[in-house]
């Protein structure tokens, strides 16, 4: 029967579902790496940028310190002091304005001790006003020295200068992005002031001194600033890195170039960047456009003496270059993947004529066993996939040819099974059983107990009286001493029981442990099955607690004697005592050399009445009282044994200090 040949071979649908997966899997990867690495890149410019505020910032300080430390210094001169008390003017202008010429200062005014200008250095005819109610001259006529950007008015710049209003004066220009302003210029100017007290060697104040610089149109701060960080570097003709202090939103300042090469003086700060740095008073770091392109951009906002914003300092690094080398990574990435993608287009048409021949016979056996040949085998040779699905087809004839042994096998495992869950029902009901007679022992328990103590206390003083009475060559004396002595084992077991069924409460008192442990030994030391026994003590120092020290000396005995009965009376017990969990419980360890336990009976060595020990040597109740008082003492007790090494029971007691331990 001739094989129909698919309109599209499988080798087509491989390649082009390749090729679709690749486009999809290629799409999202230069998606997401593009975002990675421009983000990348982004991200590591903002830090820099926001590095390169800080250094303006040191610059921006630095000079107001220094405006700060020369009115200081001249303050604090003994001349000064000498000339003024002299009252000797003309000399002390000549003085102030050497002074404010030689360190670069715009303005160096002095007042009386009241606030009134006694001298203007740029202009000496302006004087008599009254500057007192000016914040930084207020503060050093209080003893305060201070240095802060301010604002000045027109008003004051006059006073001091008309030159100096001149250059404060600054016509907006028509900036793209910028929030709408109803002014059209600006007036005031902003200052670099400090003012200190002019006080002599009496402590007598003489006046006060101030001085500043003012920052529009004054370059010194950005130019330095942009020497520092960005050391003159340029990208394609355009500098790098710029530096501005903005005036509210308006540069006074700046490196930053506007399309006719010139500084962009007038132009003014974007409102996204207005809004978040004047309005509320935060630092801004982020891509911004600047003048005419964008950067990433880093603002402060600068405050004055009063914590006013007054002003922006910005520094930023033209985007263009980070995008560049973004875009640059980016296409190298593409040419290396689309040359990758060739390749493994060409090595999978050869690759697959691996996988389609063997398919292709694997074909033709299927339409044979269609056909009914179970004997057909599929002779393909391979360790992949397509070798383990011609096993398969084999195994399949194989199997159909057992099909009817098969089901024949299967009903009789599945009988079997049945037998055997029907066996597990059972256990499991015979052993809820169990537990519901081991529920209601301790109640049977008490009840027998009580019934028969009496009767039974009876008994054993007839039987000891009897005893006592009968000679001993009696023949009835044997059977007497029998009857004593079963009538005692009967009565400790009816106290073991009652013990069982009615636990005492513990009686709370201050106990050492360590000497608990010891009175439980003294007990039995003397005994003649302890004398073969070597004992090993590694005691801790333990806190005392509040516990039933005959309780707990009752639980160590059972412990010590069981261990001595493990050991037949020859080995050695090692006794370990230690603070565990933070200091929070006492841990008990006793370790014997004996026999060890069967692990079957470790889950039922608390059960009461369970003993390994021959009948009449154990009432089997001794552990399950232990059990009961450790867990009244909100304790635990654990058995770790192996057979023929050996047994060590733990016991853990919580750290009470407080006689209320409820």
């Amino acid at each position: 029967m001739p094989m129909n040949v698919p309109f599209v071979s499988l080798r087509k649908k491989i390649i082009i579902r390749f090729i679709f997966v690749i486009m999809i899997g290629g799409f999202f990867s230069l998606l997401l790496g593009s975002r990675l690495v421009r983000n990348t890149l982004i991200s590591q410019a903002q830090a820099k940028v926001r590095h390169d505020l800080a250094a303006a910032w040191m610059v921006f300080n630095e000079k107001q310190n220094q405006v700060k430390d020369i009115i200081i210094m001249t303050a604090a001169r003994e001349s000064l002091h000498e000339i003024m008390r002299s009252r000797q003017y003309d000399i002390l202008l000549r003085y102030l304005m050497r002074v404010r010429e030689e360190y670069g200062l715009d303005i160096l005014t002095l007042t009386d001790a009241q606030g009134r200008v006694i001298l203007r250095t740029r202009n000496p005819k302006k004087v008599g006003d009254d500057q007192s109610g000016e914040e930084l001259i207020r503060k050093a006529l209080q003893g305060e020295v201070h240095a802060s950007p301010q604002i000045i008015s027109r008003e004051e710049l006059l006073k001091e200068g008309d030159d100096l209003a001149e250059r404060a004066y600054i016509e907006f220009v028509p900036t793209l992005k910028a929030a709408a302003r109803e002014e059209s210029h600006e007036l005031n100017g902003l200052m670099l002031k400090a003012a200190t007290a002019v006080i002599d060697d009496r402590d007598q104040l003489l006046g006060i001194l101030y001085g500043g610089i003012l920052l529009n149109r004054n370059y010194e701060i950005v130019d330095r600033v942009k020497e520092l960080v960005y050391k003159d570097e340029q990208y394609k003709g355009r500098e790098i890195g710029t530096v501005t202090i903005f005036q509210n939103d308006l540069r006074i300042s700046t490196n930053v170039e506007n399309s006719q090469g010139k500084r962009a003086i007038g132009t003014r700060v974007s409102a996204e960047v207005n809004r978040a740095v004047l309005q509320n008073g935060e630092g801004w770091t982020d891509r911004a456009f600047v003048v005419n392109d964008w950067y990433i951009t880093a603002y402060d906002p600068i405050k004055d003496i009063a914590g006013q914003i007054i002003g922006i300092l910005y520094v930023g690094m033209l985007e263009k270059p980070y995008l560049d080398i973004s875009n640059r990574v980016m296409m190298t990435f593409i040419l290396i993947a689309g040359s990758c993608v060739v390749l493994l287009l060409v090595l999978l048409y050869f690759a697959t004529n691996r996988l389609i021949n063997p398919l292709l016979r694997m074909m033709v056996a299927t339409q044979e066993i269609a056909r009914g040949d179970l004997y057909h085998r599929v002779e393909v040779q391979s360790d992949d996939e397509i070798g383990y699905l011609a096993e398969s087809f084999n195994q399949m004839t194989d199997k159909l040819r057992a099909a009817n042994e098969k089901l024949l096998d299967w009903g009789k495992t599945l009988e079997k099974k049945v037998e055997e869950r029907t066996q597990e029902l059972t256990m499991m009901q015979a052993h809820l059983l169990q537990s519901e007679k081991l529920a209601s022992l301790g109640k049977l328990a008490a009840g027998i107990a009580h019934e028969i103590n009496n009767p039974l206390g009876g008994i054993l003083i007839y039987s000891h009286l009897l005893l006592e009475d009968t000679p001993k060559d009696d023949p009835h004396y044997p059977n007497l001493k029998k009857i004593v002595k079963e009538t005692s084992r009967c009565k400790d077991i009816v106290k073991g029981l009652l013990e069982f069924a009615r636990p005492k409460d513990p009686e709370m008192a201050l106990t050492d442990i360590n000497q608990t442990i010891d009175k439980a030994l003294s007990i039995l030391e003397g005994h003649s099955q302890f004398q073969n026994i070597q004992i090993i003590k590694k005691y801790s120092t333990l806190p005392r607690i509040f516990a039933d020290g005959d309780q707990l000396q009752q639980v160590f005995m059972n412990i010590i004697l069981n261990a001595s009965e493990a050991m037949e009376d020859n080995g050695t017990l090692s006794l370990r005592t230690e603070l565990v969990e933070e200091d929070k419980y006492i841990s008990v360890e006793f370790r014997d050399t004996g026999h060890g336990i069967e692990k079957e009976d470790l889950q039922r060595l608390f059960e009461p009445f369970f003993t390994t020990k021959e009948v009449g040597k154990g009432t089997g109740l001794g552990l399950a009282i232990s059990y009961s008082i450790i867990r009244k003492h909100r304790g635990t007790i654990k058995v770790v044994s192996a057979v023929g090494k050996g047994s060590t029971f733990l016991v853990k007691l919580p750290i009470i200090k407080d006689s209320d331990h409820e």
